[in-house]
């Protein structure tokens, strides 16, 4: 049996976010989930000194368990968590049978399995959110170097006005840097999960009856703590031990982490993707404005050099939106713990990680090599012989001559420029309408696109003021 090395998946395949969502880092991170809920039971005196270290102990031997038997075994009882927690269990009871007694004490799998969903997307949106502040900085480099580099701006495939490669490039950033904000929000409340069988946090109260140490210790009302203060103690020392937030609640059916999460990877994604497929659109042989620094091999064609990376990073942007969606509809979980709905969360949201973490690696590696053409910029913009600019002509045209002949004056000229091939500024001055209202040399001028990108200069100084505040969280 072969594990999924990412054959079909290349936008992810040897990526950092590979590593750290694969089946051995969920096992390890199941493993952290067990081995802190102990930990945590320990800072409260639930646990004799030295309990967590010997499950950490246990915990360490990675050898022991198996992703593939742990997903086999996995099939009677419907989660991974089952056959681990039996799996860690007998290994600490090798080192120590009184701290194998405190091994899962009170969990339910689930609050095993999101804890650890947690700290896999906790990693992982780190390793995302660095890629993304890559891209950022080299669009960054980019829209400064191109501030004032005119191109054609295009509507429904069509030219339509001048515009700038830096204004175009400016916006890449404001999205990348629009996602970078969701994915910083969402992984700073990433939750912990800890309610036992049924949300109520009961078995935790009952491990702390008259006379556990938890007296002596302040409680939810300011007074003495009491057994049923035991539980939500229990989650803030848990989500101490863990590194992730304490939620208000026990989660299993509220699925608003999950969600929120899957939400911030699909608009990144799509942010990327808009990215993407202006790279490739701009590619294209006959456009040829720009290219990526290193271009893939075509199996058929040795002339080609095709915008892998931005293929990859587009394939992505039209997948994760569909892999959200089961997170949204998993919101939809009933009871106190879902049949069905919770276990359909598992390997979309890996997906919608993996496929996320490798479109920012693609993204930052493509941002940082692109090669800029300003010369084809140029070559198009002229493709229309000055058409491009009609609407600035019919402007100043309309003060001089009046709105509606204006209108008529470069409808009629644009109508030879497509017939005879001829530059715009030459069939307006041969048009008598015009005669004393424009002259030779001004209308020259006027047909000139770099001319008329009107405030994308500012817009880019504007946008680029924009700057990351502060560094990726650890």
């Amino acid at each position: 049996m072969v594990a999924d090395v990412g054959l079909l998946a290349p936008v992810r395949a040897g990526t950092a976010v590979e590593d750290a969502t694969g089946d051995a880092a969920y096992v390890r991170a199941l493993l952290d989930a067990e081995t802190a809920l102990v930990r945590a039971q320990e800072s409260l005196g639930h646990a004799p000194a030295g309990t967590a270290e010997a499950v950490a102990s246990a915990a360490a031997d990675t050898g022991r368990f198996d992703p593939r038997a742990l997903a086999l075994r996995a099939r009677s009882g419907g989660n991974p968590v089952i056959p681990l927690a039996a799996d860690l269990t007998a290994a600490v009871a090798e080192r120590s049978p009184a701290a194998a007694a405190h091994v899962h004490r009170g969990a339910t799998s689930q609050d095993i399995l999101d804890t650890a969903a947690m700290l896999v997307a906790s990693e992982a949106t780190h390793l995302i959110l660095s890629d993304l502040d890559r891209a950022a900085a080299a669009l960054a480099l980019i829209a400064a170097e191109h501030r004032d580099t005119p191109m054609a701006g295009r509507t429904l495939t069509q030219h339509a006005v001048p515009t700038t490669f830096g204004l175009k490039v400016a916006g890449w950033r404001s999205l990348v840097l629009d996602a970078r904000d969701r994915i910083a929000a969402v992984r700073a409340a990433l939750p912990v999960q800890l309610g036992g069988a049924a949300g109520t946090l009961a078995a935790f109260a009952a491990f702390a009856e008259p006379g556990d140490p938890v007296t002596g210790r302040t409680g939810a009302s300011g007074g003495e703590a009491t057994a049923q203060d035991a539980g939500p103690m229990l989650v803030e020392a848990y989500a101490t031990a863990t590194g992730l937030a304490a939620p208000p609640l026990p989660w299993h059916t509220l699925r608003t982490p999950v969600a929120d999460l899957g939400g911030a990877l699909a608009f990144t994604a799509g942010a990327l993707g808009k990215l993407a497929v202006d790279v490739l659109v701009l590619s294209r042989t006959e456009i040829g404005e720009v290219s990526e620094s290193a271009g893939g091999a075509s199996s058929a064609m040795p002339h080609k050099a095709n915008p892998a990376r931005a293929v990859l990073i587009a394939a992505a942007a039209r997948q994760v939106p569909a892999l959200a969606g089961v997170l949204y509809g998993s919101l939809a979980a009933e009871d106190e713990r879902p049949p069905g709905a919770w276990h359909a969360e598992w390997q979309p949201l890996r997906e919608a990680l993996r496929s996320v973490g490798g479109a920012a690696d693609a993204a930052a590696a493509l941002a940082e090599g692109l090669r800029v053409h300003p010369e084809r910029m140029r070559e198009n913009l002229d493709a229309t012989g000055g058409l491009i600019v009609s609407e600035r002509i019919v402007a100043v045209l309309a003060a001089r001559v009046g709105r509606a002949a204006a209108r008529t004056v470069v409808t009629e000229a644009a109508a030879r420029v497509a017939r005879e091939g001829i530059r715009l500024h030459e069939a307006l001055v041969q048009d008598p309408a015009l005669a004393g209202a424009v002259t030779p040399d001004e209308l020259k001028t006027l047909t000139d696109p770099s001319g008329y990108t009107g405030a994308a200069g500012p817009l880019v100084d504007r946008a680029l003021r924009r700057h990351d505040e502060g560094t990726v969280p650890e």
